[in-house]
């Protein structure tokens, strides 16, 4: 890892000390320093990790906890890592990943409990074999619950929202573990108050009594549906949330943006709200196109596009790219 991405926002140069403190309070378990990070990513593009350790018991979240509250150093939970963009210059701070113990999935009547690192498609298929209907959405998103909670992710027309009755969060910070309503968590359209250092470690959903053949044929136009109308490849899914009445992947495409290119990144010609990195591309690279998209945008119709993509490691954003830019090509 680089200096740069030792160091804090605003060039810290005590950052490398803060690194290696926080290391020195994660005994007992195993850490991984320059841990690949943007290769654990859908987009498969980004630089490493200060630190990263996997957690397979609660123990090991309270060393954790104890060094995160000892330290400062930032903290990003990883899933699946379906909907973030590293930097390149990586991410100066400690990721955890959560284990095995933490992907168990659980039945009693229509309640349904999940562990955080459960995948979306597995609990959306375990739910139908189950006979219950009410998350048959989830089976084309390729998140991890405890990343769904924590964007309100959704799709064909529900979102977790609709199904989520709590969620057990560990409060790296202030040490707390304890079971959150959905109502104290102010979900809104890919949206939640969770803070970077709350780690959500399971999630209990209300479904409803189904028909296991016809949730089985839902689930089967959802994956057909997907591949039909949104790209393969190294992508983070929607790039952008959508404007209120209307469709970001509409305005870009109003935009002319389908099919532009900075370096190694791309508009997919085939959704235009989805962004493809070239293999052994650069996320920096990504970021460039993103905003240039924005300003495209903003330009012809006047609405600013939000990132639905979460974006870890990044400097304060410089200028937008121009459209007649070196490497901006339509």
């Amino acid at each position: 890892m680089t200096a740069e991405s030792d160091t804090a926002p605003g060039g810290d140069q005590r950052w490398p000390a803060v690194v290696a403190l926080a290391a020195a309070h994660l005994g007992g378990i195993d850490v991984e320093r320059d841990a690949p990070l943007g290769a654990r990513t859908t987009y498969r593009v980004g630089g490493p990790a200060a630190l990263a350790v996997r957690i397979e018991h609660d123990e090991q979240l309270a060393v954790v906890r104890a060094a995160v509250a000892s330290t400062g150093i930032p903290v990003l939970v990883l899933g699946k890592g379906s909907n973030l963009l590293v930097a390149d210059r990586g991410f100066a701070g400690l990721v955890v990943v959560l284990g095995d113990a933490y992907a168990a999935v659980g039945f009693d009547g229509t309640l349904v409990r999940a562990g955080a690192a459960a995948a979306l498609p597995v609990v959306a298929r375990r739910t139908v074999a189950a006979g219950l209907t009410g998350f048959e959405w989830a089976v084309g998103v390729p998140g991890s619950i405890g990343g769904a909670v924590r964007m309100n992710a959704g799709g064909h027309g529900s979102d977790m929202a609709a199904s989520l009755v709590r969620v057990r969060v560990w409060d790296l910070r202030r040490g707390e573990d304890s079971d959150v309503p959905v109502d104290a968590l102010d979900l809104g359209y890919r949206t939640s108050n969770l803070l970077p250092h709350q780690v959500v470690l399971r999630a209990d959903l209300r479904l409803a009594a189904g028909d296991r053949a016809a949730s089985e044929a839902v689930l089967a136009d959802i994956v057909r549906w997907r591949r039909e109308h949104q790209p393969g490849g190294a992508n983070a899914g929607s790039v952008f949330t959508n404007p209120p009445g209307d469709s970001a992947g509409r305005l870009i495409d109003l935009a002319g943006c389908k099919g532009l290119r900075i370096g190694t990144a791309e508009v997919s010609t085939k959704h235009a709200n989805f962004i493809q990195a070239d293999d052994g591309g650069s996320a920096d690279d990504v970021r460039a196109l993103m905003r240039e998209v924005v300003l495209r945008v903003a330009s012809l119709t006047g609405v600013h596009l939000e990132a639905e993509t979460r974006l870890v490691g990044f400097p304060e954003d410089p200028p937008a790219v121009s459209p007649d830019a070196p490497g901006a090509t339509p």
